[in-house]
């Protein structure tokens, strides 16, 4: 009988690789089918096993690869021919990303699901800016709306009466190209034009921006600098934290872009202590390993190795594939392990 699919609708995080939890991962590693948007960090990808069928459906504002109810039947479509099917998204699936509406045609469906949450960068986003945003000295409350509403509704339902006159911090989500008529409505329906606001594009990533203004003139700010969605938007006093509490933009490499050019397979620590540093870092492989086309006389020439005063190595790729080469024609077991000694050299140890 034939294995059920299921499909997982994940969040994978606000862009920094080290935010996606544990369940996401597991679930990406063992996706047979990945659609994933256009906010995911593309390292996700990279997790995915051999075999996997990644389709993007990413969508930007007036830029759609593929209309909502197809990406909904797509996932349903998939999830029945018995895959498992990862809806990956960027921040929290359930958070103005439409997740509750794919949830909905998959119950509809009568097909298998389940729901992973991520970190959003609607919390996220302001902390790597150094704004709490809830902080005993300046706010109880917090409310979270989206900029970017539902363009066919032909209304709005975001009451800005409501918003203005309520205590607390603000968030909202996906707002830059409406900011101007967002902040002013803000001011119109009583908030004072004072009000701190903070915006930050691209969150917890090495392209982290960061603009501080006030509701009457973070729209002009904005403009001045090009500043471009993604992005999320802080109101309220929480923002004058981010005087003291700014770490993440602070860190020796922020704003520096590095591209390291080794395999895959061994980049991933110079990556992670790139990142560490604050640099926002491409991983494009310049160079393959691959084995020897004569492996004959290449296993050959490992066991005359003896005959020779020195053996020059020039990468610990060449002495990792000499000792493959040299426990398998000897008929014994590896018993060493190779230790980096510096940049240039490395160490072999028993």
């Amino acid at each position: 009988m034939k294995n059920s699919g299921i499909c997982y609708l994940v969040g994978g995080g606000p862009g920094d690789l080290g935010l996606v939890t544990l369940r996401a991962k597991e679930c990406i590693e063992n996706a047979d089918v990945l659609v994933y948007d256009a906010l995911s960090n593309p390292e996700l990808i990279n997790w995915t096993k051999p075999g996997c069928v990644k389709i993007h459906v990413g969508k930007r504002a007036k830029d759609h690869t593929m209309p909502q109810d197809q990406i909904n039947a797509l996932i349903v479509e998939q999830t029945k021919a018995g895959k498992s099917v990862v809806r990956l998204k960027g921040g929290d699936p359930m958070i103005f990303a439409r997740g509750g509406e794919e949830a909905a045609e998959l119950a509809a469906a009568g097909v298998p699901f389940e729901i992973v949450p991520g970190i959003s960068s609607s919390i996220a986003g302001p902390a790597y800016a150094g704004i709490p945003v809830t902080h005993r000295d300046h706010n109880t409350q917090l409310t979270i709306f989206t900029g970017h509403e539902d363009p066919t509704k032909g209304y709005s339902s975001i009451d800005y009466a409501q918003l203005a006159k309520a205590p607390g911090t603000k968030v909202f989500l996906m707002g830059v190209a409406r900011l101007r008529e967002i902040t002013g409505a803000f001011i119109e329906h009583g908030a004072a034009a004072q009000t701190p606001i903070a915006l930050t594009r691209w969150a917890t990533t090495g392209s982290q921006k960061t603009i501080v203004g006030t509701l009457e003139t973070i729209a002009d700010i904005a403009e001045a600098e090009n500043f471009s969605s993604p992005a999320v938007a802080v109101i309220g006093d929480v923002v004058k934290e981010r005087e003291k509490i700014n770490w993440f933009e602070k860190r020796p490499l922020f704003g520096k872009r590095i591209v390291v050019t080794r395999t895959r397979e061994q980049a991933g620590e110079l990556s992670k202590a790139l990142r560490d540093l604050g640099a926002d870092v491409i991983e494009l492989p310049t160079i393959r390993i691959e084995l020897p086309e004569d492996r004959q006389g290449f296993a050959e020439m490992v066991t005359h190795a003896h005959e020779y005063d020195w053996l020059v190595f020039t990468s610990p790729n060449g002495v990792e594939k000499f000792f493959d080469a040299f426990f398998a024609t000897c008929g014994c077991e590896s018993g060493f392990s190779i230790a980096p000694a510096s940049s240039s050299s490395a160490t072999l140890q028993a």
